[in-house]
């Protein structure tokens, strides 16, 4: 039997629109609209399997239907740009996936879909008519079933004769007569005033049709209904006949034109390519036909015994982990391809080769890797050291490409154009079923990865030197993940006793404070459910209700954080929770991922996650240890040197960014401030209440140093007023006057908002970009975001670049050196190492003296640095 599909395209890219986020690719085009209607249009493919498709569009704003009323969707609003940007690009879906699609001037889609239905219904087809618009439920018959989307675009409802008897308790035909008396303020047909849909389907079920209504009005119960029905006799036949759907459109297709069958796979990827639908490429890559078709035949060599040809250099290595954490994780295999040949080397092959650990560890043996950090961590836990690496495909990528979420090499190799190779899902399979493959499989697929590496290399170097990002590249994140990839392998001691004493310690004050909360309360309750916990403090103890949710009343630490007056139970509870997650994240979470054998901590740090450049760190975060509640800092007690008698060393930068952005708006005032080592919010607040130094008062330091982090992090009213607790009022007054306190500081905001529009993107001073396409939106929103974006990526993006620097000098530092000192962790501003005791004075000199000297501003860069038997300790 013949199977015939019908879009409703408008209606679908509108629900795929706003279901979804709006997304765009790395030019800036909209995407979100485009990507949803094609994960509907595939899970029609896929599930219906039609014999036939066609996809109609409304042709303009004027149809037919406007003869009859003018305001006819007169209440609709305008569609969004960005919205509408993205119809040309559903066409050319459609005609990649060789499907048919059809609009037609002074008629909808609807009249073009129930043409097309009528017609197919008269052969004995089976029709589906896919839309979000009930309007179309009137085509349903044996042979016509319409699927309406319900929330978001996947999740669908099938309609037959059935349930729309269940839902509605009318036949199909009716549907249209219920418009008629209820109307339709989407489509703006005004129906009979005060008729709903309940009034509507009980006089349907008493009397068929709208025209019977209108003749038997006296038969209607209630006086105001019947008055309202012969009041508005001729709006309400209007109204059905806006609301029946026209099925004699005029067109010259036939059904057979709609055949849907063979498409261009390699046109509808590059589609997805272009759009960067990262998913649908890999869905497409993992089939059969899709990688034979894209996957070119490559030779290569097994090698069982490891001899100097198969090391030649330059060379790009991959050294293959599968487990994302990947520290002491088993090595799959490693693959090298060079000028003289590729070559997939089993791991025991590898790694009982003296050959082979003498080439990786020979700094003159040049070596290009995806991830460079990764392969000194995973060699180093087999004491193997890499060195030489030249190459960072991972980092290139990411400096070229910062706003990507991915730097999988199937994306880079996609992106860049290199030569196909599958995603490592399609060899390795995903979740549970991750595994490693066949030998043959295993070694095919690192040895194309290696290629794609290799052939990448130089055209990579270019774009990076087009962008004068090449030194920024080769001089800082290329050392840098050596660097890291050595703190990684060393990691950081950790007094599990101490921390266990501690979760003890948290665990008997949380006994104490459920045991006031209770007798606060005058009853017993699960304090972590937000349940019971809304049902005591809104109905037992009678607070105001500040916000609801769907499952009851809200008990979110801002809601908690308004009623800190109103009873002295919420003190409690808050200091609960603060010590709640305290033991569970941070004492629990600690002890779970410290290393049995080393009893050491082996965070991983992302090099190539934030847009900025920051670093961060997992498994486990250690950025995100609580320091401001006391007890949050008194974790930093179990981070130990790994040596007896050795000292924690920690140095920090000083108000970074505000020295930067002091440098880069060469603002005298705040230049003249750092450089005579003044409290610079003090200062602020002299500069902006116009008071001596001696009349600061604590409120008003306060309120500068909020504002000057404000203009850090992106201001605005709302912000400030929301951290001083004022009104947005006064916090605007606030930032006018602190702007022109500061006018080279209000100058730089404009300026490189300006620069940014023009260039679409912005820089550090080291020349990392952020590209910022929402700055030419026209969603308020989203440009209001990337204007503070543009504000505060160079000013923490230079701070985070002159962080790294430190880094890599300080290793460079301490090897020239020879000292025994270690760099073990970054965080934030802060850089963490372990000391002997007899290197402890010369540290304390040569940490501040390569932090203060990593690059020159215009203002002096400062560290506080100090010792001690612990992290704690040491601040």
């Amino acid at each position: 039997m013949k199977k015939l599909i019908l879009i409703d395209g408008n209606s679908i890219a509108y629900r795929a629109f706003f279901a979804l986020p709006l997304l765009n690719n790395d030019k800036g085009v909209y995407t979100n609209a485009v990507y949803g209607f094609t994960t509907m249009l595939l899970k029609i493919i896929q599930e219906e399997k039609p014999t036939h498709m066609l996809v109609a569009f409304d042709a303009g704003k004027t149809t037919f239907r406007h003869k009859t009323y003018e305001e006819y969707k007169g209440g609709r609003q305008k569609t969004p740009p960005e919205l509408s940007e993205q119809f040309p690009l559903i066409r050319e879906l459609l005609d990649a996936f060789n499907i048919k699609r059809f609009e037609l001037d002074n008629y909808e889609a609807d009249d073009i879909i129930g043409t097309l239905s009528k017609e197919a219904e008269k052969e004995k087809w089976e029709v589906k008519v896919v839309s979000g618009d009930k309007d179309l439920l009137q085509l349903v018959s044996d042979y016509v079933t319409v699927v309406l989307t319900k929330k978001g675009i996947t999740n669908v409802e099938s309609y037959d004769e059935a349930l729309i008897d269940e839902k509605y308790g009318i036949k199909p035909h009716q549907i249209i007569d219920m418009k008629g008396l209820m109307g339709d303020s989407s489509d703006n047909i005004p129906g009979v005033p005060g008729v709903g849909e309940k009034t509507a389907l009980k006089l349907l079920k008493q009397f068929g049709t709208i025209e019977n209504v209108l003749d038997s009005v006296d038969d209607v119960s209630g006086k105001k209904l019947k008055e309202k029905l012969s009041e508005n006799k001729e709006q309400a036949l209007m109204s059905k006949e806006l609301a029946t759907i026209f099925t004699e459109v005029p067109y010259n297709l036939t059904l057979d034109e709609l055949k849907f069958g063979e498409y261009d796979e390699e046109k509808v990827v590059s589609l997805f390519k272009e759009l960067e639908f990262k998913s649908l490429v890999d869905q497409f890559d993992t089939g059969v036909s899709a990688a034979e078709k894209e996957l070119e035949e490559l030779s290569f060599d097994v090698v069982e015994e490891v001899k100097e040809e198969h090391l030649a250099t330059p060379a790009a290595m991959v050294v293959e982990v599968l487990d994302e954490n990947y520290h002491q994780a088993d090595i799959a295999g490693f693959a090298l391809v060079h000028e003289k040949g590729r070559y997939f080397i089993p791991t025991e092959t590898a790694l009982r080769s003296d050959l082979f650990v003498e080439w990786a560890k020979d700094e003159t043996k040049k070596k290009w890797l995806l991830d460079a950090k990764r392969g000194v961590v995973v060699l180093g836990w087999k004491d193997v050291l890499l060195d030489g690496v030249d190459f960072d495909l991972l980092m290139a990528s990411y400096l070229l490409d910062p706003s990507h979420s991915s730097h999988d090499l199937s994306d880079i190799a996609t992106r860049k154009g290199a030569k196909s190779i599958q995603a490592d899902e399609a060899v390795y399979g995903k979740g549970a079923k991750r595994k490693v493959p066949e030998t043959d499989v295993l070694a095919e697929h690192l040895v194309r990865k290696a290629n794609v590496i290799y052939e990448l290399k130089e055209r990579m170097e270019e774009e990076l030197k087009k962008n004068e990002q090449f030194e920024l590249f080769k001089d800082l994140e290329m050392p840098l993940s050596v660097v890291l990839g050595r703190m990684e392998t060393e990691g950081v001691k950790v007094d599990i006793d101490q921390l266990k004493a501690m979760g003890e310690d948290l665990a008997s004050r949380l006994a104490e404070l459920e045991k006031h909360i209770h007798e606060h309360a005058g009853v017993s309750f699960n304090i972590n459910s937000p349940k019971q916990l809304g049902e005591v403090l809104f109905e037992k103890l009678g607070l105001p209700v500040i916000k609801k949710t769907k499952t009851g009343y809200s008990t979110s630490a801002d809601v908690l954080e308004k009623l800190a007056e109103d009873h002295e139970i919420i003190r409690h509870i808050l200091h609960y929770r603060q010590l709640g997650k305290l033991n569970s994240t941070y004492i629990e979470g600690l002890v779970k991922v410290t290393h049995k054998g080393t009893s050491k901590i082996h965070t991983r740090f992302n090099q190539a996650l934030t847009q900025t450049g920051r670093l961060s760190s997992t498994d486990p975060n250690l950025q995100n240890i609580p320091i401001r509640l006391e007890e949050g800092r008194k974790i930093r007690k179990a981070f130990i040197p790994s040596e007896e008698g050795w000292k924690i060393l920690a140095a920090d930068y000083s108000q970074i960014e505000l020295r930067v952005l002091a440098h880069i708006a060469q603002d005298e005032k705040l230049i003249t401030a750092f450089k005579e080592d003044m409290d610079v919010h003090t200062k602020t607040a002299m500069d902006v209440f116009h008071v001596s130094e001696e009349d600061v008062t604590s409120m008003m330091r306060r309120s500068a140093k909020a504002v000057n982090f404000g203009i850090v992090y992106g201001i605005s009213d709302y912000g400030l007023s929301q951290s001083l607790g004022i009104t947005r009022k006064e916090a605007a007054k606030f930032i006018e006057r602190y702007l022109a306190s500061y006018p080279n500081v209000a100058e730089y905001m404009e300026r490189i908002i300006e620069e940014a529009r023009e260039n679409g993107y912005v820089s550090t001073l080291l020349n990392r970009r952020r590209y910022l396409p929402e700055l030419t939106s026209r969603n308020f929103n989203q440009r209001s975001f990337a204007e503070r974006t543009a504000m505060n990526t160079p000013i923490q993006g230079t701070a985070a670049d002159i962080i790294k620097k430190a880094m890599v000098e300080m290793a460079l530092r301490l090897e020239e050196a020879n000292l025994k000192s270690r760099l073990l962790l970054q965080v934030h501003d802060e850089l963490i190492f372990e000391v002997p005791p007899e290197e402890v004075d010369e540290m304390m000199k040569i940490v501040p003296e390569v932090m203060e000297n990593a690059v020159e501003l215009a203002v002096p860069l400062k560290v506080d640095i100090s010792a001690g038997d612990t992290w704690y300790d040491a601040k």
